[in-house]
C-alpha cells in the first residue's frame, strides 16, 4: 500500500482523475436483523438508505463520542459500510457487542470489494450519460451492474467528486472507462476530502469528538428525528440546546514542510484552542488541514504548535456551518 504521508498533493487538484482508496475497507451487514441492528447504533435513519441514496452516518459511544464515521450503501437486502483499514478491527469489535443480539445477522469485510475515488464528472459520464444524470447532489447513488456509484461532496472550489463501491470485477466497458482516464494517487483524494470538509477518524482521534464537532450534521450524517441509538441522548441534547461551542474548520499554512499529525495543537499565543484532525501537504510546500477549533477563538491569529511564526489562514468549506457564528465563551 502506498503511504500517503510520503506524497504531496497536486495543486490544483486534477480536474479529471481517479484513485484506489487502498486504506478503506467495505463491511457487509446481512441477515434479518440488519436494519434494526444498524438503526440502534448509527446516527442515520435506515429507512432513508436506498439504492438511490447512500448517506453518511456515525456510530458513537454511550457518551456520544464518535468511533466510526462512514457511509451507508443499500446492496439488495444488505447494507454496506466504509471503514478505515486502521480502525476496522476496533469498529467491528465495538459493533459485535450489539450484533450478538440479532440472531442470523452477520457482518464481514468484503474480500473482493474496494472503493475508488473519482475527481471530476468526466468518468461518470463515460459510464453512461443516463447514469451521470442521476447523480446531482451529495448522497445520490445509482447501481452500475453489481457496483454502486455515489455522488459525494464537491470541494470548496466546486470540483465534482464521486465514489465507486466496486464489488467484484468491473465489466469490460467499465474497465475501459477507467483505463482511459487518469489514475492519480491516494493523497490527491485525501486533499479533496479536506477541500470538501469531510473529516476522517484516526487512532489518535478515536472517541474524541461528538459527531457535530466534525460537522457531520452538515454532510447528511446525523438524522435528528430518528429513534434512539447509542449516544443519541448526548448528540440530540447538543443539537437542540445549542451547546456546540467548537467545530470543524479548514485552514492552510504556508511554509510548513510537513503535514501536522492528528492531534497537533492549534494555538492563539500560548493558549490551545483546538487541534488538527486531518492534514495534507501540497506541492507548493504549504499544508491544508481540517481542525476542531473553539468558535470564539477562530478569529485568531492561529498557529500550529511549534510554528508560532506561521499564521494559519482560514479557508472556506463547501457547506454552511451556522453554529460557527456563535461567540459564547463556554466550551463543550
Amino acid at each position: 500500500m502506498t503511504d500517503p504521508s510520503t506524497l504531496v498533493a497536486s495543486q490544483p487538484l486534477p480536474a479529471s482523475a481517479w484513485a484506489i482508496l487502498e486504506d478503506q475497507r467495505i463491511l457487509r451487514i446481512t441477515g434479518p436483523g440488519t436494519d434494526k441492528f444498524l438503526q440502534g447504533q448509527f446516527s442515520q435513519n435506515l429507512e432513508d438508505v436506498t439504492p438511490s441514496f447512500s448517506p453518511r452516518a456515525a456510530a458513537s459511544t454511550p457518551k456520544g463520542r464518535a468511533y466510526c464515521l462512514t457511509r451507508m450503501v443499500r446492496d439488495g437486502d444488505d447494507v454496506l459500510l466504509a471503514l478505515p483499514e486502521d480502525l476496522t478491527d476496533h469498529i467491528t469489535s465495538q459493533l459485535r457487542k450489539y450484533l450478538m443480539l440479532f440472531r442470523g445477522t452477520s457482518m464481514e469485510v468484503v474480500d473482493n470489494g474496494r472503493i475508488l475515488g473519482i475527481l471530476g464528472d468526466g468518468l461518470p459520464r463515460q459510464l453512461g450519460e443516463d447514469i451521470a444524470s442521476q447523480l446531482n447532489t451529495p448522497g445520490d447513488s445509482v447501481v452500475v451492474g453489481q457496483h454502486h456509484l455515489i455522488r459525494t461532496q464537491d470541494t470548496a472550489d466546486k470540483l465534482p467528486r464521486f465514489e465507486l463501491w466496486q464489488l467484484g470485477d468491473l465489466s469490460p466497458a467499465q474497465a475501459e472507462a477507467f483505463e482511459s482516464s487518469e489514475q492519480t494517487n491516494q493523497v490527491n483524494w485525501q486533499a479533496s476530502e479536506i477541500a470538501a470538509g469531510i473529516a476522517r477518524l484516526t487512532p489518535s482521534s478515536l472517541e474524541a469528538y461528538v459527531p457535530q464537532m466534525l460537522n457531520w450534521q452538515h454532510v447528511q450524517g446525523v438524522h435528528f428525528k430518528k429513534g434512539c441509538y447509542t449516544g443519541q441522548e448526548v448528540i440530540a441534547r447538543m443539537h437542540f440546546l445549542g451547546q456546540l461551542k467548537k467545530s470543524l474548520f479548514r485552514f492552510s499554512g504556508a511554509g510548513v514542510d510537513t503535514a501536522p499529525e492528528c492531534g497537533t495543537a492549534i494555538r492563539v499565543g500560548d493558549k490551545t484552542v483546538g487541534e488538527v484532525v486531518n492534514s495534507v501537504r501540497l506541492a507548493d510546500t504549504s499544508v491544508q488541514c481540517l481542525a476542531v477549533v473553539r468558535h470564539n477563538a477562530v478569529a485568531g491569529p492561529l498557529h500550529l504548535d511549534n510554528h508560532p511564526d506561521i499564521t494559519l489562514e482560514r479557508l472556506p468549506l463547501p457547506y454552511s456551518v451556522p453554529e460557527q457564528q456563535q461567540s459564547d465563551t463556554t466550551d463543550t
